[in-house]
């Protein structure tokens, strides 16, 4: 697999990095307006974050909003909802996607700051338009109001926050996110392995303590054990199946039998947690100054998360992607491959598929992406270290690279080094 050359990389790079024109700069903020626009007219706009608000609706009521099978979140989700919940539907219509717009930019804005990507560059301007124009999953989260958004602009707030030492910090945002959903849990581990407790503590106590006022204000919390739980645990129904692209809910549907779904699925994720943990040890021969590291190792992890877990979602991956997009300001980084665009390929709007692989069928693109992403940063960061070795001539001088003590013996007022 061949990662592009330096040198043809560099130059785009750098062209990137350049202030963007102002027909840009327009033309980046008009795709944004739209999609939340046209999403505010669509009658079916907010379809998952109805399920929260009508958790906060129970709750108001004196009713357990475990009542409802199909609201999957902790007690603390409750509590984040309310405010929506006491909005008019008709204001709710318009801030709803403008919000799923902002908390996606806010990550944007994160993941650039962490490689320190000038905030007017083409590669900013036009990497947020781009994403929301040809990137299928953006517009459905942008429609179905999901909570994932949260979990897409805290994880790389994050990550910024502990590459400035700020851990702590970073696991107050954490908690954050899991209380209003427990997408960032496997996230823990990124602080184990940087035996950061104090961040650790705050990702955990802060989701529980939030629960725990959560449990108190409503009626029956008992049944977030009893009957939201054992849901989950088996699995989605007739009603999310089709959309559900983890393996093990997937692979059935080919014919694969559950067993060895649920045993390919778990090497996977197996393979990408010590991947992970290979990443974060090797920290030798960095060319910066960690952020790869840790934005690579955060993403495996993710990664592995969602191989295993039930349900896994097209939006899911909108969690790692601007870090991923953002790394490729750096040497080495996956999106220098074409392979990580080949693997985004399913998801890019516009494209005819097929009727099989549209609608409820449709989770089996959203399976190979998933996969084929995981698959590719395990590669990227498990594969041997590459040293280039690059001549130093000064007047006169070929072009060598062999070390010096290898070297041929050349004339006085010449030399090559490497």
């Amino acid at each position: 697999m061949k990662w592009d050359r330096p040198s043809a990389a560099g130059r785009r790079v750098a062209w990137l990095l350049e202030p963007a024109p102002r027909s840009w700069r327009a033309l980046s903020l008009a795709v944004l307006l739209t999609v939340a626009v046209s999403t505010s007219l669509r009658s079916n706009w907010g379809s998952d974050n109805a399920f929260v608000v009508k958790a906060a609706d129970a709750l108001l009521a004196g009713v357990s909003p475990y009542e409802d099978k199909r609201f999957l979140y902790l007690p603390s989700a409750v509590i984040m909802a309310v405010p929506e919940a006491l909005l008019p539907r008709a204001v709710l219509r318009w801030l709803l996607p403008v919000g799923m717009t902002g908390l996606v930019g806010i990550g944007w804005w994160a993941a650039l700051r962490l490689f320190a990507v000038p905030l007017c560059s083409r590669f900013a301007v036009g990497g947020l338009g781009l994403l929301a124009l040809a990137y299928k999953p953006y517009a459905n989260l942008v429609l179905i109001g999901n909570w994932t958004a949260i979990s897409a602009a805290a994880l790389p707030v994050a990550l910024l926050l502990a590459h400035r030492r700020s851990w702590a910090a970073a696991g107050l945002v954490v908690g954050l996110a899991i209380a209003c959903k427990p997408m960032l849990v496997p996230l823990g581990l990124l602080f184990v392995l940087a035996r950061q407790w104090r961040g650790l503590a705050a990702a955990v106590l802060v989701p529980g303590a939030m629960s725990l006022v959560g449990a108190l204000l409503m009626p029956s919390p008992t049944l977030f054990f009893t009957k939201t739980l054992p849901f989950l645990f088996q699995g989605q129904d007739a009603y999310a199946l089709p959309w559900d692209a983890s393996p093990i809910a997937a692979l059935p549907r080919l014919g694969v039998p559950e067993p060895a779904a649920v045993l390919l699925a778990g090497a996977g994720a197996a393979a990408g947690l010590w991947g992970a943990w290979v990443r974060w040890r090797r920290t030798e021969g960095e060319a910066d100054a960690g952020e790869l590291r840790l934005v690579e190792t955060a993403c495996l992890v993710m990664l592995a998360a969602f191989l295993v877990s039930r349900p896994s979602f097209d939006h899911y991956l909108l969690v790692v992607l601007p870090l991923l997009l953002a790394s490729g300001v750096r040497e080495g980084s996956l999106p220098r491959s074409p392979w990580f665009w080949a693997a985004l390929g399913p998801q890019l709007a516009g494209i005819p598929w097929p009727s099989e692989f549209e609608h409820k069928r449709r989770a089996f693109r959203d399976m190979v992406t998933l996969c084929a992403l995981a698959g590719l940063l395990g590669w990227r960061v498990l594969r041997p270290g590459r040293v280039t070795l690059e001549s130093v001539r000064t007047t006169g001088s070929p072009p060598r690279t062999e070390p010096e003590c290898a070297a041929t013996p050349v004339q006085t007022g010449q030399r090559t080094a490497f």
